[in-house]
């Protein structure tokens, strides 16, 4: 396992954050993964970091602060505040989010709470989200194990986050004998097809399945973007890891139709699931869902959040599809599937400085769509091409 850890370390701290020698960094992980944070330790400090900050958070622990604490006692405590987001970003530094936790951790919370919250998560830390959203800072999220979530994912386990760890490093490359080149070689594979889709000049897609999904999006000036990134600064980073989408930002007002999700969705530590939504003329006028619809609501409801900010495109062939595990994380079930965010789009998928097309929000919300009987149907100028059939890309 520490050998693991160690490549785990490198891949995100050399190939994810390209980090640069002295440069600050911010760790945010939960408090359960210690011997991974560690080794991540002792690499990020052998590569010449001297500055870490660990904003260390857990689940049990914010719980037992939102059962007794109002609004004005959240405002400043560090737990939900995350100013230091800013501090490090004006500091120059790398930021690095790792995700894993307790799904329906939140279920006896107050909704009303659990929405300030999550808005203060953004709200304290806006210099982060500007330069986070123009790629001026290098900045990645990836996964470590927790005990509640592995419990989860491997019900039936004698040793469920054994089993979650080796799950994230298969995911990761991590079980190949050099994972950053294992990664460049994919992510070769992927810019052929993001440079075939931007080729094709796409005015609109459709969409359609047998879980009921009928539903299309336009596109203006938009660019289609894969999970190689470059910063501003010119460093090749990888913000999600894993990553096998192909993504982009659409006309905020064009999305027409429904989609019904194929995954369930974490959010704040509650689950949604077996839901739909419907549009028109980019605005969301309708949903449902058989578990969370107070908590769909509340993100429909927030700032920009009844608006789609990201179109996502995932072979059902992808690695994390194959293995046939509900992570209950986004970050793995998104890779997983095609899917779509409610809230914030993406600057860097725009042909403009200042697209008026593009949704602002102070939320951004992935949710799964895709299955083995998608099909999507690109519109273009000059011709229609179907660019995805029974969830695999043809093109």
């Amino acid at each position: 396992m520490e050998n693991n850890y160690k490549k785990y370390a490198e891949l995100l701290l050399k190939r994810c954050l390209n980090i640069k020698k002295g440069q600050p960094l911010l760790i945010s992980t939960s408090i359960e993964p210690l011997d991974f944070i560690r080794e991540l330790t002792k690499v990020a400090l052998s590569l010449g970091v001297k500055d870490i900050y660990y904003d260390y958070n857990d689940g049990c622990i914010k719980h037992e602060h939102l059962k007794y604490l109002k609004k004005k006692d959240i405002k400043d405590n560090l737990l939900f505040n995350k100013k230091i987001f800013d501090e490090y970003t004006k500091k120059g530094a790398a930021i690095l989010m790792l995700c894993g936790g307790s799904p329906d951790i939140m279920n006896d919370i107050n909704h009303d709470i659990l929405k300030y919250t999550s808005k203060l998560s953004i709200t304290s830390r806006k210099y982060y989200k500007e330069k986070q959203l123009n790629n001026e800072i290098p900045w990645c999220i990836a996964a470590v194990a927790t005990l509640d979530q592995a419990k989860m994912v491997f019900p039936n386990s004698k040793n469920p986050i054994n089993d979650l760890w080796n799950a994230i490093f298969k995911m990761c490359l991590i079980d190949k004998n050099n994972p950053i080149k294992e990664w460049n070689n994919k992510l070769d594979a992927n810019n052929k097809r993001v440079k075939a889709l931007n080729n094709l000049n796409i005015t609109k897609l459709v969409y359609k399945n047998k879980l009921g999904t009928n539903f299309e999006i336009g596109f203006k000036n938009n660019i289609w973007c894969g999970a190689d990134t470059e910063s501003k600064d010119g460093r090749k980073l990888i913000v999600n890891m894993p990553s096998e989408e192909i993504f982009t930002s659409p006309d905020k007002n064009s999305a027409n139709g429904i989609v019904y999700a194929s995954k369930p969705l974490i959010y704040n530590g509650n689950t949604i699931d077996k839901f739909w939504i419907e549009f028109k003329n980019g605005n969301v006028i309708n949903y449902g869902a058989r578990k969370g619809k107070e908590i769909l609501k509340s993100i429909i409801e927030s700032k920009g959040g009844n608006k789609l900010g990201e179109v996502a495109l995932v072979d059902v062939t992808s690695p994390i599809s194959k293995s046939n595990i509900l992570f209950y994380e986004t970050l793995y079930d998104e890779n997983a599937s095609c899917h779509l965010a409610l809230g914030e789009g993406f600057l860097e998928c725009s042909k403009e400085a200042k697209p008026n097309w593009l949704n602002k929000s102070d939320k951004h919300v992935d949710f799964m769509i895709g299955d083995n009987t998608l099909t999507i149907e690109a519109i273009t100028n000059s011709k229609n091409v179907t660019i995805m059939k029974d969830g695999k890309f043809k093109i």
